[in-house]
């Protein structure tokens, strides 16, 4: 087996769905300039790319037409460079990484671009025009919306809603934090003029959550704070062979170990991380107290908690820089960006193995393992 390598990563701003500054721009916009920052940062032969894999939760309106081909006339990639666009709601740009790779090691290539966009504003949860089947609507709860999934998870696995507060202000912090260092900007590419996040609050405090309305129950514990906010955001990270890397001085973050797809009961779609990452670890050959990094997708408080318990994770180890409370949940985003996040962290940590892994909505969860070079 060829051995795949995280060569780059690189984001936009990510911004408040329907009030941030990234509001009125298209997403295949938005996602060309992200694409073309990667292009920028890596040095990255554009010749040699075999194809340009986009994740997108709800591609339809200004994502639809096969997004991914579109962005990659917008930034000008040569002709040659193919374009695909795949759908496995937030995980959709993990599996981009992950067909990528695969790709690799079947020798169908050498270089590809993974990357996701979604515009929340744009483009609205559950698209312009939703027709569930209504025999499967009868008999499952695949169609359950995603705060009702997390408020199931806080009953079944005990999460109290102080609990997750306390979690939901720790990713505030931890964002702030980072932003202060400067430890976000180097991921950042400049979409229009706008060069930082819009969606973190480091100022929050347990005792303004505490004031928050149940936003999905009116006896729940699930609240805004305590959930990723509907978010305007691209991601984009280079995948190629380790060989090609090392032969043309890319800037190898890591290299990738393992991958996984795992499905569960979607009314606790939540959970999906818990299966998909056993499976990563076990292919990797590792265990959770090997891990250095966890990046894992903060869709909700309830479900973070629970799967950090489930799992065993060392908190002091999952989201260094904060999670997607914090700094938004740009749904076909988020796989790319907490891959490319997972792959920097190690670089910059000096840690050998990490995770990135995140639910989805219907039930399933997906995970991917890192390893240092």
């Amino acid at each position: 087996m060829r051995n795949v390598v995280i060569a780059g990563y690189a984001r936009s701003p990510f911004h408040l769905a329907g009030k941030g500054a990234l509001a009125r721009v298209r997403p295949d916009d938005l996602a060309a300039d992200v694409v073309r920052g990667l292009i920028a940062r890596t040095g990255v032969d554009v010749a040699a790319l075999e194809d340009l894999i986009v994740g997108c939760a709800f591609p339809e309106g200004e994502q639809g037409f096969n997004i991914a081909r579109l962005i990659g006339l917008i930034a000008d990639l040569p002709l040659s460079v193919g374009g695909m666009t795949v759908n496995r709601f937030c995980g959709s740009s993990m599996s981009a990484i992950h067909y990528a790779a695969g790709q690799i090691q079947l020798g169908a290539g050498e270089v590809f671009i993974a990357a996701g966009v979604e515009s929340m504003s744009r483009v609205p949860m559950m698209g312009f025009n939703p027709m569930p089947n209504p025999a499967l609507a009868k008999k499952s709860a695949a169609y359950l919306g995603m705060g009702d999934t997390a408020e199931n998870v806080a009953a079944k696995f005990g999460i109290s809603r102080e609990a997750q507060e306390a979690f939901a202000v720790e990713s505030q912090r931890k964002a702030g934090e980072a932003i202060a260092a400067g430890l976000l900007s180097d991921e950042i590419v400049a979409v229009g003029g706008v060069d930082a996040d819009g969606t973190p609050r480091p100022g929050t405090t347990a005792e303004a959550l505490a004031g928050l309305k149940p936003a999905f129950s009116a006896n729940g514990t699930v609240t805004a704070g305590t959930a990723s906010p509907l978010t305007d955001g691209a991601a984009a990270v280079l995948v190629c062979s380790e060989d090609y890397a090392v032969a043309n001085g890319l800037p190898v973050l890591a290299r990738i170990k393992s991958v996984a797809i795992s499905g569960c009961a979607p009314e606790i779609m939540g959970m999906g991380p818990v299966e998909s990452s056993r499976k990563a670890l076990a292919r990797a050959g590792i265990s959770v107290g090997d891990l250095d990094v966890v990046e894992l997708n903060e869709a909700f408080a309830s479900q973070s908690l629970a799967c950090i318990g489930e799992l065993g994770l060392d908190v002091a180890k999952v989201n260094i820089d904060g999670g997607a409370i914090a700094i938004g949940h740009p749904l076909g985003a988020t796989g790319a960006r907490i891959v490319g996040k997972a792959a920097s962290l190690l670089k910059r940590t000096g840690g050998r193995y990490a995770l990135a892994t995140q639910c989805i909505g219907g039930g399933q969860g997906i995970a991917t393992v890192l390893e240092a070079i």
